[in-house]
C-alpha cells in the first residue's frame, strides 16, 4: 500500500496540500517562484502613497530657489513666521523642520557655518543643549509629546540632508505614531499643517530668555 500522508507546506498565505509522490513538482515549484518578488508590478498593482500636504505648495511653486546654505539665510531674512523660526537665542535659533517626520519636527542650529561638533565654541554647546531642554518642556506642554528623538547627523554619509551645517534635530514621539502605515504602508501621515504648529508653539518660545552662560 502506498504511502498516502499528507504534507502540508505554507507558501505565504496558501497552504498546499500534497501526496507524498508529488513533492518533485511542489520544489519545481518553488524554484519557479523563487524570483516572483523581483518581477515587476502591473501598473494598477504598482505601489503609489499620496499625502495631502497643501503647505509645501508655496515651496513648490516657487521658481527662485535659494542659492547657498539655507541654515544661513534663514536668520538674515528677518522674516521669522515665513521661516518657520520660533527662537532667536545669543549663539544658536530653532525653527520648524519644513519637512517634519512628526508634528512639531524642531532644528536647532548654531547662527555660525559649521559642520562639526569639534567646531563649535563651549557657548555654542552650551545653548544648543540648553536649548534642546527647554524645546523638550515645551513640547511635551503644547503637543503633549511622550517621547522625543533627538540627533545629529554629521556628513551625508550619516543622512545629513545639509551637511555642511551642523544642526540638531528634535523629535516629538507619541504612542501608536509607528503603525502599519510606516512600517507597511511605507506612508507617514502628518495631522497638522505647519502654520497651525507654529502658531501653537511660537508663543511659548518667544518669552525665552538667552541660555546662562555665566
Amino acid at each position: 500500500m502506498a504511502w498516502k500522508k499528507a504534507l502540508i507546506v505554507p507558501i505565504g498565505d496558501a497552504k498546499l496540500n500534497m501526496m507524498s509522490g508529488d513533492l518533485q513538482n511542489f520544489f519545481r515549484k518553488q524554484n519557479r517562484m523563487k524570483d516572483t518578488s523581483q518581477r515587476k508590478l502591473p501598473p494598477h498593482r504598482a505601489a503609489m502613497n499620496i499625502l495631502w500636504a497643501p503647505w509645501r505648495r508655496p515651496y513648490i511653486e516657487d521658481a527662485t530657489k535659494p542659492k547657498g546654505c539655507i541654515l544661513c539665510q534663514k536668520p538674515n531674512e528677518k522674516e521669522d513666521r515665513r521661516n518657520l523660526l520660533l527662537f532667536r537665542g545669543g549663539h544658536c535659533f530653532i525653527l520648524l523642520n519644513l519637512f517634519p517626520y512628526n508634528n512639531g519636527h524642531l532644528m536647532i542650529v548654531p547662527y555660525r557655518h559649521l559642520d562639526s561638533l569639534s567646531c563649535l565654541s563651549p557657548g555654542e554647546m552650551v545653548e544648543l543643549l540648553e536649548l534642546a531642554q527647554k524645546s523638550e518642556d515645551i513640547l511635551r506642554k503644547v503637543l503633549k509629546a511622550e517621547g522625543f528623538n533627538l540627533g545629529i547627523n554629521l556628513g551625508k554619509v550619516a543622512g545629513a540632508g545639509i551637511a555642511d551645517h551642523i544642526h540638531l534635530h528634535i523629535l516629538p514621539r507619541w504612542t501608536g505614531d509607528t503603525n502599519f502605515l510606516p512600517t507597511i504602508g511605507k506612508t507617514k501621515v502628518i495631522s497638522e499643517d505647519l502654520d497651525s504648529t507654529y502658531e501653537r508653539l511660537f508663543s511659548h518660545f518667544h518669552g525665552l530668555p538667552e541660555a546662562d552662560l555665566s
